[in-house]
């Protein structure tokens, strides 16, 4: 390196950080990601069902499948939402979350229900109040 271009250097390492920066911020799994996808409870016109769940969680993976299957079931009737507490666990704590799966349904953008632990569809479909 020669001493006339240590400033070029310094420049380049600057742009590297903060090139670094914006992609740390903008990645998936961000905290930012949960809370746009809960952007829906309080503008959807239809009730929505928020799932708390996490890869490891045996009764998730359990009922995992079930609400995936709600979801497709209920399109135009309710939105069903599911949010990694691993990906997002501020987004959990703003929402009182102690226990996974735990289920959140909202109507008009206010919590009508929660239930913790793996629960049957019909419950589901029963927060919701279908």
């Amino acid at each position: 390196m020669k001493k006339g271009n240590f400033h070029l250097w310094l420049v380049g390492a600057v742009m590297l950080y903060i090139g670094w920066i914006v992609f740390d911020m903008n990645r998936p799994g961000s905290s930012s990601g949960g809370t746009s996808s809960l952007s829906a409870v309080r503008t959807a016109k239809v009730p929505v069902l928020v799932e708390f769940y996490a890869d490891w969680c045996g009764p998730c993976k359990v009922v995992g499948p079930m609400v995936d299957e709600l979801a497709q079931e209920l399109k135009g009737k309710a939105i069903v939402i599911r949010i990694n507490v691993d990906e997002d666990p501020k987004l959990a704590r703003e929402h009182g979350v102690r226990g996974i799966p735990a289920f959140i349904a909202y109507k008009n953008g206010k919590e009508t229900g929660r239930e913790v632990g793996g629960i049957p569809k019909e419950r589901m479909l029963s927060l919701l109040g279908l």
